[in-house]
C-alpha cells in the first residue's frame, strides 16, 4: 500500500462508459481514488452513494472521484445504472490499477479483490493520504472533511 508523500503511479484505463482515464491527464486537479471490492454489494452500494450525495461539493473543490476495483466493464456499468452514480467508475479485471496501488492482499487478495482503500492525491499527483475503510457509509464525509481542511472551496471564476 502506498503512503503519503510517494508519488501516485500513473494509470491509463477506460471506464465503464468508456471514457479515457489517464491520472497524468488530471494534474492540476485533485483525485480521490477509492477501491472497492465488488460492485452491486451492500457495504460497496453504500460507500458509492455517498460519494455521489457529495459529488457536487468534490467538484467545487476541483476534486475528480474515481471508483475502482476488479470487476468487469458490464458489471460495472449494472452498478453505475442501479446507483445512478454519475462520477468515473474503472473496471480493473486484469487488476493493473489494484496492483499499482497496493491493493490486492488478505482473503480479497486470494479472491482477486481489492482491498476497501482510498487515496487523496493533490495536483501534482503525491498521495497526501491514505484510508483503509472502516465505515463505508460515512468515508466520503471523511474524505470531503479531509479535502476541505486542504483545499477551500473556489471562487466563482477562480480554478
Amino acid at each position: 500500500m502506498l503512503r503519503p508523500g510517494q508519488t501516485a503511479p500513473l494509470f491509463e484505463a477506460r471506464s465503464d462508459e468508456g471514457q479515457f482515464l489517464s491520472l497524468l491527464a488530471l494534474r492540476g486537479q485533485w483525485v480521490v481514488l477509492y477501491f472497492f471490492p465488488r460492485a452491486m454489494t451492500p457495504a460497496c452500494t453504500m460507500e458509492a452513494a455517498g460519494f455521489e450525495t457529495l459529488i457536487g461539493d468534490f467538484q467545487q473543490r476541483s476534486a475528480q472521484v474515481i471508483g475502482v476495483s476488479s470487476d468487469t466493464e458490464a458489471r460495472q456499468a449494472l452498478f453505475r445504472d442501479t446507483c445512478h452514480l454519475s462520477f468515473a467508475l474503472l473496471p480493473d479485471s486484469e487488476k493493473r490499477v489494484c496492483r499499482a496501488y497496493g491493493v490486492l492482499g488478505g482473503l480479497g487478495g486470494w479472491l482477486g479483490l481489492s482491498q476497501r482503500c482510498t487515496y487523496l492525491i493533490d495536483p501534482a499527483g503525491t498521495v497526501v493520504r491514505v484510508w483503509t475503510v472502516t465505515e463505508p457509509g460515512q468515508h466520503a464525509a471523511e474524505v470531503l472533511r479531509e479535502l476541505s481542511a486542504r483545499q477551500p472551496v473556489s471562487s466563482p471564476g477562480q480554478r
